[in-house]
């Protein structure tokens, strides 16, 4: 019977299990060498709870669905963000996803309206609308770099909802900048990087001036806007004219806009620019599945563009993303520290030390997938969920720090794989490697590179 956490230390509450540490680095070389395939063996070899090092920090991996429960709902309190957001802060500042307590209730109160249900069938329209315009473009036995694409794609949506801008001007200036600070994300998260970031090396260099000249850019749009007041039915004017009545606090300053516009953009474009290439090469790899992919975008939409008002209608459309997004989760691990000593499957884990609850762990794990390493939409069906706990799937998080735009991921991905894989099939160009990076989030290490080929 597995025991959930509990706040309440009891008497006998043991140390974790885990592996011999070195000095002073513990396990951060191995660690750094392949991060997903440690966590995987560290769950194998000493179960739900096991302690590694990273440096002289302690953390903890937390492997079943109900600790992976308690932490994220039912004593979230008692967590706040892991090291990698806090570092992240220097991008996004104090924006929903690093925020904490307080400040973070009061932003996502006043973010919420945002994302709606009726918001989200606003924005469909323009999901469709792009992903249209890229089936487009796409010449027959071409080959493209498919994350390069998909992050064109999610990026150009992001930049029309958020700043009502096209794919020329403001857009494209705001995307270089951004994709440029993206490819330093291995840089920005480092160990001691707030540090390194001072001095003149390379990477310090190109990371001051790729963000700088993204805040010149969003700080224009923002007062540009504030001083028009123009409501142009962008997310930007949600944030302009969102008040906290409740709190008392007024609206929010032009800072926290900033810092809540660069959240948006990354949490906006990075899960489904990594999501949607990894679904293709998944597609490409098992025909069967992308002709009943085809067959039902066929003939439930025929030859028009699909709206929100068919996403009901393409179940086996949501099953193939579920069941890619648990073979390759975007987010694959998210961190906490623990504000208090915390009991956990009988084990003490000490104030200030680090939890992990890791999606790629837990999403491979053969006691509710088995052969996990299979590509099989058909664990989504309605009676397999049923079948397995909760939390044994969680790629966008949960409670009050689960994403607040988990609704908008999946109609934008469902809606970009009905466009595109109504018009495309593709193809992996033979040869070429396919495997995980994973970093802040989980990439295609040397991207997908494959043709496409009309239907």
């Amino acid at each position: 019977m597995i025991r959930t956490a509990s706040l309440a230390l009891s008497i006998g509450a043991r140390h974790a299990p885990g592996p011999p540490a070195v000095p002073l680095l513990g396990h951060l070389l191995e660690f750094n060498r392949e991060r997903a395939g440690f966590l995987t063996n560290l769950a194998r070899e000493y179960g739900d709870v096991a302690e590694f090092r990273l440096g002289l920090d302690r953390f903890f991996l937390l492997n079943h669905p109900d600790y992976i429960r308690d932490v994220l709902i039912t004593h979230e309190p008692n967590f706040h963000k892991g090291k990698a957001l806090t570092r992240a802060k220097r991008l996004m500042g104090e924006g929903l996803v690093t925020s904490e307590d307080a400040l973070h209730l009061r932003q996502r109160r006043l973010m919420q309206p945002a994302f709606h249900r009726q918001r989200i069938a606003m924005y469909a329209h323009t999901m469709v609308e792009r992903a249209a315009r890229m089936a487009n473009e796409w010449q027959d036995g071409a080959a493209v770099e498919m994350r390069q694409e998909m992050t064109r794609l999610t990026l150009g949506i992001v930049c029309k909802l958020l700043f009502n801008t096209e794919a020329d001007g403001e857009a494209a200036e705001v995307g270089q900048a951004f994709s440029e600070l993206m490819e330093l994300t291995a840089f920005m998260l480092a160990p001691f990087s707030e540090y390194l970031e001072k001095l003149p090396l390379p990477q310090s260099i190109r990371f001051r001036r790729a963000k700088a000249r993204l805040d010149g850019v969003v700080s224009r749009i923002i007062g540009e806007r504030r001083r028009s007041g123009e409501d142009q039915g962008d997310l930007l004017s949600v944030l302009l004219a969102a008040e906290d009545h409740e709190g008392g606090t007024g609206r929010m300053a032009d800072e926290q806009v900033r810092d809540e516009l660069m959240t948006l953009l990354v949490a906006g474009h990075e899960t489904l620019s990594n999501a949607l290439p990894f679904t293709w090469y998944l597609l490409s790899q098992h025909p069967a599945i992308e002709a009943r992919l085809h067959d039902e975008i066929d003939s439930v939409l025929r030859d028009r563009l699909p709206t929100i008002e068919d996403l009901p209608r393409l179940p086996y459309t949501e099953m193939v993303l579920a069941e890619s997004m648990r073979v390759y989760p975007p987010v694959w691990f998210l961190g906490r520290r623990a504000l208090q000593p915390y009991e956990v499957g009988g084990f003490t884990i000490p104030k200030g030390s680090f939890v992990v609850l890791s999606q790629w762990v837990t999403h491979h794990d053969p006691r509710y997938y088995p052969n996990p390493a299979t590509f099989d939409p058909e664990r989504w069906t309605p009676e397999a969920r049923a079948s397995r706990p909760k939390f044994a799937y969680f790629p966008f998080g949960a409670g009050v720090r689960g994403c607040i735009g988990e609704s908008f991921g999946w109609t934008e991905g469902r809606l970009a794989l009905a466009v595109l894989a109504q018009r495309w099939r593709m193809r992996l160009v033979p040869g070429h490697p396919v495997a995980i990076h994973a970093v802040s989030t989980l990439r295609p290490k040397y991207g997908v590179r494959m043709t496409v080929h009309r239907r």
